[in-house]
């Protein structure tokens, strides 16, 4: 006699892969499309730009306009490079540090978090998703919202005042670098935001690494000040935009201080999400 199964679970379709088995392709689809259909992507992204843009007009519209009642001593420190780009480096440093704390705090807040690691419970493999998909679309909103800014800045830049191109000394390296430190502070951000997991006490931390520390620093007497001062990430950031001083590393030395900033945060990052419920 040949016994035949009754069981009501469904036959498995061809090809599909067990609960928890999805790839590293899987996950980045699964992030992006939780990353473009949420409000926030489109605010925060959109306010970075405004206020970069907004910052360089501004700044150079005004610097032209009184160009002439300029000292002489003002002009020749004048930077068209500089003062275009300031306004991009704060308020990107300010606002993608945000919208990487987002994407991780908005789903600890939602509780769609434990729907995430229990359709995949390879943690680490989530966050690395994560951090693919914000560092790809930060890393080219923070370059778009610089080379805009920059060349917003030489258009209102008109003689007889001080501008510059692409091509002058240092230009193209303090606009690129920008938009890759905004880029390394955003993700530094995420790796905050895995740590803390709470939206309000990430955005805290984070201000109070980026803005408050270097205010604290300030009070610190003698050479230590300096020696602290040239590994804030601000200062950091700082170097691409300006000259560096005798006391600042170099901006690609800076830039290799923060990778070791985001990396240091992520590996904690992830060995919390690892071992803390969800």
């Amino acid at each position: 006699m040949t016994i035949t199964s009754t069981g009501n679970a469904a036959p498995r379709a061809a090809g599909a892969r067990p609960a928890g088995r999805y790839s590293a392709a899987d996950l980045i689809r699964s992030e992006w499309v939780k990353l473009r259909t949420v409000r926030s992507t489109a605010w925060t992204l959109g306010m970075t730009a405004l206020v970069g843009l907004a910052s360089s007009g501004i700044a150079t519209g005004v610097t032209r306009a009184h160009w002439a009642t300029i000292s002489a001593a003002s002009k020749a420190a004048f930077s068209p490079v500089e003062v275009p780009l300031m306004g991009a480096l704060l308020g990107g440093t300010l606002l993608l540090g945000i919208f990487g704390i987002l994407v991780i705090s908005s789903e600890y807040a939602t509780g769609t978090i434990r729907a995430t690691l229990a359709a995949a419970p390879r943690r680490p493999l989530v966050l690395a998703a994560k951090v693919a998909v914000f560092g790809t679309v930060a890393l080219a909103v923070a370059e778009a919202v610089t080379f805009a800014s920059f060349l917003l800045g030489q258009a209102f830049l008109t003689a007889p005042a001080k501008s510059a191109t692409l091509s002058s000394p240092g230009a193209l390296r303090a606009v690129a670098g920008t938009g890759l430190f905004l880029c390394t502070v955003g993700l530094l951000a995420l790796g905050i935001a895995v740590m803390v997991r709470h939206t309000a006490g990430a955005i805290s931390a984070y201000v109070g690494v980026i803005l408050v520390l270097p205010i604290i620093v300030e009070a610190i007497p003698g050479t230590l000040q300096h020696q602290i001062e040239r590994v804030l990430p601000l200062m950091i950031g700082e170097t691409f935009v300006g000259n560096p001083g005798p006391d600042s590393f170099g901006p690609w030395t800076g830039l290799l201080i923060m990778c070791g900033y985001v990396g240091l945060a992520l590996a904690v990052g992830t060995a919390l999400l690892v071992r803390r419920d969800a």
